[in-house]
């Protein structure tokens, strides 16, 4: 009975459906699934009312009630379309694509199914195209940040995905083409820290590699908006729109070593005034009391880095030139501020270094004596101005100006200290009753006493004013000083005392037996004084630290070498290495030029002495900024210390720290890379790789992950008849995390420089396809990204080669971290993974409905 009421229901509900009556043959066919069991009347009655739900656009309900009748029969080819129509619909391509095509398979024939085939296909490679492409995203991203009603964290993350589009050409030039550069500017004028520093970062990478866009974001935004950015008191958006104007001063004159063609260049013809409106605005942010202390100390950094010549066999040193005449006086300013005095700027520990290393910087640039001198004139003539007898401030703002280039170019402060009335206002100024002038005072004598002839006039007039200082004050600072300055002929006990203070002498390793040895024969067992232990060493060293020790080293290094002995050079590379222990104190002795006195103990002295030094500067050469730790050529003479240290006769710490420092130098240019090929330190790196020691093998694998960038080094990996590529590419399939993060970062640069070394990597172990895939699917973004440009890398290489891989399981592997929805942090892994794949489809190998 139920089973005919079902069927004569389902009679009603196709003439419901005849007569367009969508929802009435929706309702009896609903009826009469629920009276029929019967297998065969089930699947119509599915297939039927997917039917009306493809007629109401009721999509969803349709795609389940056509699934129902396939679950019933899979060969079922009505329901089969009408899913394949209602997913097409929903915008799953892929799946209605699946179904036509099984469609297709059970009628070849049907000229409706191998349409919607073709149909089906050309939709699915526009879609592939516009997920690939950034076009869509930019436009979401607008979408969000446009809508003021979007909530906070949505507007925050569209910003940070702007970031991530910033650094892609394409996504850049859309940004760009989208008016998004005043956008940008909304989200600057919001006032947001992270909206501001998400538009920044955004603009920043927009402006790498690109003139023409560089030029056009530095008219829109203006110089003076981003140098107002800068001079903000927070840190982190005072270094981020430093890497904007970087940016932008690399696009313009040509420092980002990309090539500017066609349009981009006719653009573009002369950059010249924009980067001396530049320079001109980072010049009057450094006399400005509305910069920031760390304000002034990136725009000292961009002036560091972006005025003299990186290459002194380049000619033009116009820009330099045009510095010291505009803006001398001002970093003399900064180099004279006095941090005691009510009308200082504010300052950072590092300022008036800075300051310092430019006034060297531009001094070392300059080609000729009539140059020297013009640099020279202008600085006396700053001094002179200074000196005011009714205004003792003004003259203890000459001293320390005085002092400040003294710990620059050397032989123009000395230069300087014969001008007349120097020496006697240094002395005159020790006894000022105020202690920020005995400081100055003090400091400056200290520099001013490093020649003999200076010295003796020291001695001669002004040491009874330093011994009262001395006993009077409670200044540590001053005290080190005084001790420091009064007789350069005790400079041995003072190196002394403070090898006793820092606790730095070589203590012999105590063997138990021998101690219970001499117990037993009544013999005298020197003990540890408690006031030897650790905590005590660490409290003298901050309180040495903290009163100024690093200054008065420093000076005490450039002593006369009758003055300064061997011995005495030991005693103090001895107390520098106990003072660089602690990684948190090493900005300190760099910002107060320890890193610049440590070279020439590294160099000069007994071979003990030589060691201590090279190890206090590999200690700082593994943390600091080279350029502000060694400035100039200086650096290059860091490296040959280095290298002395990987010698096995050192200790473990002494190698693995040297190993540190040479990958922060290799990582900084070509020219140094050179020089540390140059002083053969390559077999010794690669000595290191083979180590047991897990720490001193990761710290060999990413100095050399640094060095492969050289060309003499990449020959080396070329050459037959060595294992060099093949421990590389073991070591990627290595346990430790960081040793593969290391050895896949050599192997993606390798790689990525030749292609014969794409081709040896396939040879020289049978593992390394299992090994590729481990990186690209490992779960640290950093290696799984490495491994996958080592795939791109192969892929490019040689289709045969690319063949293989398609063959093997990686396909599938590119394929998965392909279809991921990239954000911030993944982004890199994404779109690398789908450039291997569109590599792929080049090849024809595969096609985009796979």
């Amino acid at each position: 009975m139920a089973e005919a009421e079902a069927a004569q229901l389902k009679e009603e509900g196709n003439q419901h459906f005849q007569r367009q009556d969508y929802k009435a043959a929706t309702k009896s066919y609903s009826q009469a699934l629920k009276l029929t069991k019967d297998k065969a009347l089930l699947a119509t009655l599915y297939r039927n009312r997917a039917a009306c739900g493809l007629k109401m656009e009721s999509y969803a309900q349709a795609v389940s009630d056509a699934s129902r009748a396939i679950d019933i029969n899979s060969a079922d080819i009505k329901a089969l379309y009408r899913r394949c129509q209602a997913l097409e619909h929903l915008g799953k391509l892929d799946q209605a694509f699946k179904d036509v095509q099984r469609c297709a398979t059970l009628e070849p024939r049907n000229q409706n199914f191998q349409e919607t085939l073709r149909r089906l296909n050309t939709s699915i490679q526009e879609q592939l195209r516009v997920q690939f492409s950034t076009d869509s995203r930019v436009q979401t991203m607008f979408e969000i940040l446009l809508n003021e009603n979007s909530e906070a964290d949505k507007r925050e993350k569209a910003a940070n995905n702007l970031i991530v589009l910033g650094r892609e050409e394409a996504g850049a030039e859309r940004i760009f083409q989208s008016n998004g550069v005043g956008l940008l500017l909304q989200l600057m004028d919001t006032k947001k820290p992270e909206l501001v520093l998400a538009a920044v970062r955004t603009l920043s990478g927009m402006c790498s590699g690109h003139r023409a866009r560089a030029t056009a974001i530095l008219h829109t935004v203006r110089i003076d908006r981003i140098c107002s950015l800068m001079a903000v008191e927070n840190e982190e958006m005072s270094l981020a729109v430093c890497n904007l104007l970087q940016a932008i001063i690399d696009a313009l004159s040509g420092e980002d070593k990309r090539e500017h063609r066609g349009k981009e260049e006719a653009l573009v013809l002369d950059t010249k005034k924009d980067l001396k409106q530049i320079t001109s605005h980072l010049l009057d942010m450094l006399v400005s009391k509305k910069v920031s202390g760390q304000g002034r100390d990136q725009a000292l950094n961009l002036l560091n880095k972006n005025v003299p010549r990186k290459d002194l066999s380049i000619h033009d040193n116009s820009r330099t030139i045009y510095v010291v005449d505009n803006g001398l006086r001002k970093i003399l300013k900064v180099v004279g501020q006095v941090p005691d005095l009510p009308s200082c700027l504010p300052l950072t520990d590092n300022t008036r270094m800075l300051a310092s290393i430019l006034i060297n910087k531009l001094y070392d640039d300059l080609r000729c004596d009539p140059e020297r001198d013009h640099f020279r004139k202008i600085c006396e003539e700053y001094i002179t101005s200074k000196f005011d007898p009714q205004d003792m401030d003004k003259n203890v703002n000459a001293i320390q100006t005085v002092s400040g280039i003294l710990q620059g170019p050397f032989d123009l402060g000395n230069q300087l200290l014969g001008m007349k009335g120097v020496m006697e206002m240094m002395v005159a100024l020790c006894g000022s009753e105020r202690e920020a002038d005995q400081l100055v005072a003090v400091e400056a004598l200290i520099h001013a006493s490093t020649k003999l002839s200076r010295a003796t006039f020291i001695i001669t007039n002004g040491v009874s004013l330093l011994k009262q200082i001395y006993k009077t004050t409670k200044n540590e600072k001053i005290k080190i000083r005084t001790l420091v300055t009064s007789d350069k002929t005790i400079l041995y006990s003072v190196a002394n005392t403070l090898v006793n203070c820092t606790n730095s002498y070589d203590v012999k390793e105590v063997v138990p037996e021998l101690v219970q040895l001499a117990k037993f024969s009544k013999q005298h067992v020197p003990e540890e004084h408690p006031k030897d232990k650790k905590d005590f060493v660490d409290m003298r060293v901050k309180r040495l630290l903290k009163a100024g020790v690093i200054s008065a080293l420093a000076c005490m290094v450039k002593a006369d070498s009758a003055i300064l002995t061997d011995q005495t050079k030991e005693l103090l590379a001895r107390v520098f290495l106990a003072l660089c222990d602690n990684p948190k104190d090493r900005g300190t002795i760099v910002a107060q030029g320890g890193g610049k006195a440590l070279i020439p103990l590294a160099l000069e002295g007994t071979d003990v002495g030589k060691v201590k030094a090279a190890h206090a500067l590999a200690k700082i050469a593994a943390v600091s900024n080279p350029d502000i730790a060694f400035p100039g050529e200086r650096v290059y003479e860091v490296v040959r210390p280095l290298v002395r240290l990987l010698d096995t006769q050192r200790d473990g710490l002494q190698n693995y720290e040297a190993l540190l420092g040479l990958t922060n130098l290799s990582g900084r240019s070509d020219k140094l890379r050179q020089k540390i090929f140059k002083e053969k330190a390559l077999p010794d790196i690669e000595n290191y790789m083979f180590e047991n020691h897990d720490q001193l093998r990761q710290a060999a694998t990413e100095c050399m992950g640094n060095m492969v960038i050289n060309k003499e080094v990449q020959e080396r990996f070329l050459a037959d008849g060595n294992d060099r590529l093949k421990l590389v590419v073991l070591l990627c399939g290595e346990d430790n995390d960081k040793l593969q993060s290391a050895a896949a970062g050599a192997l993606a640069m390798l790689t990525a420089a030749h292609k014969k070394l794409c081709l040896k990597m396939t040879q020289v172990t049978t593992q390394w396809l299992e090994i590729l895939q481990r990186l690209c699917l490992h779960d640290q973004l950093s290696v799984q990204h490495r491994g996958l440009v080592i795939a791109y890398n192969l892929l490019s290489a040689d289709a045969e080669l690319a063949r293989k891989l398609v063959e093997s399981e990686l396909l599938e592997i590119l394929t998965v971290v392909g279809k991921q929805e990239p954000d911030e942090k993944k982004a890199a892994v994404v779109q690398t993974a789908r450039e291997c794949l569109i590599k792929c489809m080049d090849y024809g190998f595969i096609k985009p409905v796979s």
